[in-house]
């Protein structure tokens, strides 16, 4: 048997030869994908030469198959349609029938800003697809983008290789929260001198109790007192709405928790940076239909929440 050097077999080949098998005629199969009668007889006339056979001789106006094509179709064809069910699965996604984990590493406050919006997208559309929240872990984010243990990432992020693609999602701010009724508050204004006066609460994963607003301060000679440091945003709230502590916390938090405890936002009275809340993944899955959708849905609840920030504001 002649041996069939694979480097030689061109795909385009196969699918003139599964067009001539169906309709037993050049032209007709020329025309069915979509190239010239000369390009057509071309291609029979290499795969002649290919597996050493006539493989379709012209019997009154019908192109007839011999025995060594007859005998090969029924697996070139099946090959064929194993390639084109492959690329579609690759070029499709439907949420619908979905049963896909999609893991997102974000910080527990954004967690649960967007989640409401999430969950109203994924009963709508995708009611089998599940959610594997993670914390933010930015010493080892890029190596779990890389291994696909996480798909996306929300956060601030900087210094990130090439190969980890990013996309603003909204800008965020700091805003001051008191308890309703505050005696520093005074027509829901904050002099510089009350909110230094005044016992502050903090945010902060890193066992201290400095953060950008203390750095401000003393780039004017001026120190807040801590009095409670805390790793849980959702700690807060409360602690803040039975007290006269003062805290920063995000904008968009800021709307949220506004509508559910009695406490009062106020503008913070020395200049800070805003900055950038981004969405982060594999340059591998940028063309990646779930990749695409799972960020597409994360971008809408984004939308969501500024809509309702500036609502709020």
């Amino acid at each position: 048997m002649k041996s069939i050097d694979l480097g030689a077999v061109d795909l385009n080949l196969l699918v003139a030869f599964e067009a001539l098998y169906i309709h037993q005629s050049v032209t007709l199969a020329a025309q069915r994908i979509h190239i010239g009668q000369p390009a057509m007889s071309a291609a029979l006339g290499r795969l002649r030469s290919l597996l050493d056979d006539e493989l379709f001789v012209r019997v009154g106006r019908a192109m007839k198959p011999t025995s060594k094509a007859v005998a090969i179709a029924p697996q070139v064809i099946s090959a064929l349609d194993t390639i084109r069910a492959t690329l579609a699965d690759l070029q499709t996604f439907d949420p619908a029938s979905s049963q896909k984990t999609f893991t997102v590493a974000t910080s527990d406050y954004f967690a649960s800003m967007i989640l409401p919006v999430l969950l109203g997208i994924l009963r709508h559309q995708a009611p089998h697809v599940n959610l594997q929240f993670l914390t933010v872990e930015k010493e080892s984010l890029v190596n779990s983008i890389e291994n696909s243990e996480v798909a996306v990432a929300v956060g601030t992020f900087n210094n990130l290789p090439p190969y980890i693609l990013q996309q603003t999602l909204l800008s965020e701010e700091f805003i001051g929260i008191a308890r309703n009724g505050h005696p520093a508050l005074k027509d829901g204004v904050m002099n510089l001198e009350d909110f230094v006066g005044f016992p502050h609460a903090l945010f902060t994963l890193r066992r201290d109790n400095t953060g950008i607003i203390d750095q401000a301060l003393a780039n004017q000679g001026l120190k807040r007192r801590i009095a409670l440091t805390v790793p849980y945003w959702f700690a807060l709230p409360s602690a803040i709405e039975s007290s006269d502590l003062l805290v920063a916390i995000p904008s968009c938090m800021a709307a949220h928790i506004t509508q559910h405890y009695s406490l009062q936002t106020f503008d913070i009275p020395i200049n800070l940076s805003s900055w950038s809340i981004s969405i982060v993944w594999n340059a591998l899955d940028d063309q990646n239909f779930e990749n695409l959708w799972l960020r597409q849905i994360i971008q809408h609840a984004c939308h969501s929440l500024v809509e309702n920030r500036n609502i709020k504001s």
